[in-house]
């Protein structure tokens, strides 16, 4: 038998399986979700040495494979990450329960009387690379919103995700809610990614998290609906009306704090006045950080930058890496903008009100910011507890894909004996 043909009876099994779990959490209230999230963040807490050593053995896989420092970043874990994803559990868990909101009503002359009123989706499928914490992020934020989900992680992180995902069975199991819920795709074999690509009827939607290369074979193979989630290709532009303290603390943080996360900014764009007023406070304060800066034009003069090349800008470098470049003005740096970005998170620095509104009008980005680091661009700093993805598509979820956004909506119509004439 292929791997072929034993990865689709797999994903058939667990879509099967994720298809009736659906139906159960469709019905279940609130109060039984929010006790499994929580239990599930106990777990987490608890078994906190237990995640650690699976998350060496990733380590190691991962060092043997190759990875970057960025990368063996993104899929590191340690005590205040692994608490820290617990409380993300517990956050989720207190958030009001999106199913079943009233989103729009009215009365019609008929006498009928009509709701729009959230539902879940069905099944989800989601996708991801390296960071194991999504493997607690992606099944609370499925479950708050009452819907079953299939996770394939990277295969540098199976032993990790792993072991996050037996909490999150513990926490259903502690509700009594079915451990179908969430399940977990036990294999690095790359099949059983195509093979949830092409589960129409058993899935509902795809969300893939991770880099060009995993969101370019979903979008190439898929035959269910995806979110799309492209690269974080994320821009600041520093305009002539910027405060400088500002800036100097929003450009340093955006790209150092950390490097291997999608809001981490990856072109700096800068407006020739305000590069005459402040000289290149901006690009020493990176250099001095440890920052290779690929300086553009005449920016390349200064000492300690790198010349940069084409293809240095619409790059997500996931590194201590940024391009650099000067700009007449905000509609040269809109334009630049709309070229090389991947309409994921853009933020301006400046104290002109019109300017920052001609840059929010200007740009079509998920996320749009005035005088704040890019590294913001996260569900949970958006008061959602957690994330799926920054979905970079214009259909139905933009942005932090929460618990609200994996929902959908249907209408409840009442009447009393209506007829229609």
């Amino acid at each position: 038998m292929t791997d072929t043909v034993q990865a689709r009876q797999l994903i058939e099994a667990l879509g099967a399986a994720a298809r009736d779990a659906a139906v159960v959490l469709a019905q279940t209230p609130a109060g039984p979700k929010r006790a499994a999230l929580l239990a599930a963040a106990d777990a987490i807490t608890t078994r906190t040495p237990d995640i650690l050593a699976a998350n060496a053995l990733d380590l190691d896989y991962a060092r043997k494979k190759g990875l970057s420092d960025a990368m063996l970043d993104r899929l590191r874990l340690d005590e205040p990450r692994i608490l820290a994803i617990a409380q993300s559990l517990r956050d989720v868990a207190e958030q009001e329960d999106p199913v079943g909101q009233v989103i729009a009503e009215w009365d019609r002359p008929t006498g009928l009387h009509i709701r729009r009123v959230r539902t879940p989706i069905g099944v989800i499928g989601v996708i991801y690379e390296s960071r194991p914490n999504v493997t607690a992020d992606a099944g609370a934020l499925a479950l708050k919103s009452g819907n079953a989900v299939i996770l394939r992680g990277g295969s540098e992180s199976l032993h990790s995700s792993g072991a996050i995902h037996a909490c999150m069975v513990d926490g259903l199991r502690a509700a009594d809610l079915p451990e179908t819920a969430i399940q977990m795709v036990p294999t690095r074999d790359r099949a059983a990614v195509s093979a949830m690509l092409g589960a129409q009827g058993l899935i509902d939607v795809i969300i893939p998290r991770g880099g060009k290369g995993l969101v370019g074979l979903v979008q190439e193979q898929a035959r269910v609906p995806v979110f799309a989630h492209l690269e974080g290709i994320c821009h600041i532009y520093a305009d002539r009306a910027a405060d400088l303290d500002k800036a100097r603390r929003v450009v340093l943080n955006a790209k150092t704090r950390r490097t291997g996360v999608c809001g981490s900014v990856e072109c700096l764009l800068i407006d020739r006045a305000f590069y005459a007023r402040h000289g290149d406070v901006l690009i020493r304060d990176l250099l001095d950080a440890g920052v290779e800066v690929r300086a553009d034009g005449e920016l390349a003069q200064i000492r300690g930058t790198v010349a940069a090349k084409p293809d240095d800008f619409g790059r997500e470098f996931l590194d201590m890496i940024i391009a650099v470049k000067l700009v007449d003005g905000v509609a040269e740096a809109i334009a630049h903008i709309r070229r090389y970005g991947s309409q994921h998170t853009e933020s301006i620095l400046t104290e002109d009100d019109a300017t920052a509104e001609r840059f929010f009008a200007g740009l079509d980005s998920a996320i749009l910011m005035r005088n704040a680091s890019t590294q913001f661009a996260d569900g949970g700093e958006f008061g959602m507890g957690a994330e799926i993805g920054i979905a970079t598509g214009k259909m139905h979820a933009r942005g932090p894909v929460g618990a609200e956004q994996l929902t959908s909506f249907k209408y409840l119509v009442t009447g009393d004996g209506t007829i229609r004439a």
